[in-house]
């Protein structure tokens, strides 16, 4: 098949990428900065040439949108909101003005969407959106505004002949080298990877060959539309997350970290502590419902498999292989 990729060049679109290609699909990827053959520029912003490569694909996959490993300020914030609102509307006016649009438009969302809770999972029917909860910072509300946009911003869309589900997407672990694999692992391995002001926040993730195998799963499946949580069915406090990736490593003990320790450090790493401190508790309720099997339901099991593929080029620092060419 013939795939798009917008904003294909960051940990998910390499991923991705890297996993279609092997299974023999032409990929384009539409990059601000081209330096592949088949990468095709774009702004993310405005209709242009870029646009002759929807027309008459089979799948578009939207990854666009600044990196949210930063400070939120409301620069960065904005830049956050904009790239990914104004990414999805231009995808959909390319998707919408094709000849021959594509059948499936897939449009990259975020598990950040849902509330901070400790209680209950939340899954596409049962799960509470975010943006009102007491007891956590104002600010955490831009967050899922973005979220509420970005999604908006696809179903707006006029697209009728092509379908579209959003993905609410946990954090992809894959070992490929400035992932968030890569980054807990340094941590771990350094020592620190102990619990962050108290770690009873829920973490919600999912392996990169099951995120490959769900997005190949929701392609196949003409009946299914709209918000798709991408999460594997095993979310677990954060304590516990560290301390099965500690054992993977085959670390003893990591450093436990206050709020105040891991606001500094935030502020040291130019990134920001809701990314640590929000429980996720996010389950997949749609893809197991339609009858889609996990390979890594578990995170210690996941957290193995991870560090296994890693080891052998640890050493040398040459992590360019995914996991994924096999779940493609």
């Amino acid at each position: 098949m013939k795939f798009v990729l917008p904003g294909g060049t960051g940990q998910v679109g390499t991923v991705l990428d890297r996993a279609l290609t092997a299974a023999g699909h032409e990929v384009t990827v539409l990059t601000r900065r081209p330096t592949r053959p088949h990468h095709f520029a774009w702004d993310g912003v405005t209709l242009g040439r870029w646009a002759e490569a929807i027309d008459g694909s089979d799948v578009v996959i939207n990854l666009a949108g600044r990196s949210v490993s930063c400070r939120y300020t409301a620069e960065n914030l904005r830049a956050m909101m904009d790239s990914r609102v104004d990414s999805a509307r231009v995808v959909g006016e390319a998707v919408a003005a094709a000849a021959r649009p594509p059948r499936v438009w897939l449009q990259m969302s975020t598990a950040t969407i849902y509330a901070h809770r400790f209680d209950a999972a939340h899954d596409e029917t049962t799960g509470v959106i975010g943006g009102s909860e007491a007891g956590v910072p104002d600010y955490w509300a831009h967050s899922v505004e973005i979220a509420k946009n970005w999604e908006s911003a696809q179903t707006e869309a006029r697209t009728p002949a092509t379908r579209k589900i959003a993905l609410r997407a946990a954090m992809v672990m894959s070992p490929d080298r400035g992932g968030v694999f890569d980054v807990l692992s340094r941590l771990v391995r350094l020592g620190l990877g102990g619990p962050v002001a108290g770690g009873a926040q829920y973490v919600s993730w999912i392996h990169a060959d099951d995120f490959v195998r769900a997005v190949d799963f929701l392609i196949a499946r003409d009946d299914l539309s709209g918000p798709v949580n991408l999460a594997s069915p095993g979310p677990l406090p954060h304590r516990d997350f560290m301390r099965a990736l500690r054992t993977a490593w085959g670390v003893p003990a990591g450093l436990p970290a206050t709020r105040w320790m891991a606001e500094l450090g935030a502020f040291a790493l130019r990134s920001d502590t809701e990314l640590l401190l929000k429980s996720r508790r996010v389950t997949p309720g749609r893809l197991r419902s339609a009858g889609f099997t996990f390979e890594h339901p578990e995170w210690e099991t996941a957290a193995q498999d991870l560090v296994r593929r890693c080891r052998p080029t640890h050493a040398t620092g040459d992590r360019r292989r995914t996991p994924t060419s096999r779940a493609a």
